[in-house]
């Protein structure tokens, strides 16, 4: 039996927040049966919600080795799994005109010449590893049936060196954006975990440790009116990191109250399309968001 990453739920917490990663008791808890029970964790949500940022903090708290896959229509299993390396290949059989084939042919297809990807390279580390397979919904549906073989047995048949088996099995974190429904066995095969934008007390927090020199009354009102844009019909709604990255931009403006023309002459940190601009525009009222905040 492998030794576990975490011995609680509560540890859970606290190495994450080391990390820079304050977790729900939910969150944690679902981090905490993944790695018992030796399950990949799916996490869906919509993008900007610290999805990924979940995998690098689990990598940084257990000191693991973080191996990512970021998936997209057409990878297949040359990007995700191996391939040989045929340049190299063919320089070896140019080179080896006057030996036999035979010869020739156990040498090019020996461990000098295979390209290790992304799943094969989380199989065959003996250390702590974090296998995130990013956004695994843009990824075609026989890639999930490749997810399923390899995340079955954690193991990989290559069949000119044999079947390689995981010494010691990654923690396997699967993100999802739901812009498609994903197989159902895929989804037996894990633990299930939905995040969504956090509450506005969990995002002050998550501001105040991050950027720790912005006075807190401004802090109140960067993520008002961050909840406010979130409430708009925008085409991509200001993520986590884009709150904290306004926060560091206020900062180091020396701003010290939000006002329209500090809102709009930084409205660009959090929104990156023009036509959510003139809806910000248009729609935002900092008297209505702020009025009740903090003077």
């Amino acid at each position: 039996m492998e030794q576990p990453l975490f011995g609680s739920v509560d540890e859970v917490v606290e190495r994450l927040a080391g990390a820079g990663y304050l977790a729900s008791t939910a969150v944690a808890t679902t981090v905490f049966l993944a790695d018992r029970l030796g399950k990949p964790l799916l996490v869906e949500g919509p993008a900007g919600v610290g999805k990924t940022e979940l995998a690098r903090a689990l990598a940084a708290a257990t000191g693991s080795a973080l191996v990512r896959l970021q998936c997209y229509e057409g990878i297949d299993e040359s990007r995700a799994l191996y391939e040989w390396n045929h340049a190299k290949q063919l320089l070896r059989i140019t080179a080896a005109r006057d030996e036999h084939w035979q010869d020739t042919r156990d040498d090019v297809f020996s461990e000098e010449f295979l390209l290790s990807r992304p799943l094969l390279t989380a199989i065959r580390n003996a250390e702590p590893t974090v296998l995130l397979i990013d956004e695994t919904d843009k990824a075609d549906v026989e890639m999930e049936g490749l997810l399923l073989e390899v995340l079955g047995d954690f193991q990989v048949t290559v069949p000119e060196l044999g079947t390689i088996t995981a010494t010691r099995r990654p923690f396997v974190l699967l993100t999802s954006n739901a812009t498609r429904e994903l197989s159902e066995a895929l989804k037996r095969r894990c633990l299930f975990l939905h995040l969504d934008f956090p509450e506005p007390e969990l995002e002050r927090d998550i501001v105040t440790l991050q950027v720790p020199g912005l006075d807190q009354r401004l802090t109140e009102s960067l993520v008002r009116v961050v909840g406010a844009l979130r409430g708009m019909d925008l085409r991509k709604a200001p993520s986590i990191a884009e709150t904290v990255d306004w926060a560091r931009t206020l900062l180091a403006l020396g701003a010290e109250v939000l006002d329209e023309q500090v809102v709009h002459s930084t409205l660009g940190v959090l929104l990156k399309y023009q036509s959510d601009h003139r809806k910000a525009a248009a729609e935002l009222r900092l008297d209505r968001v702020l009025g009740s905040a903090t003077p």
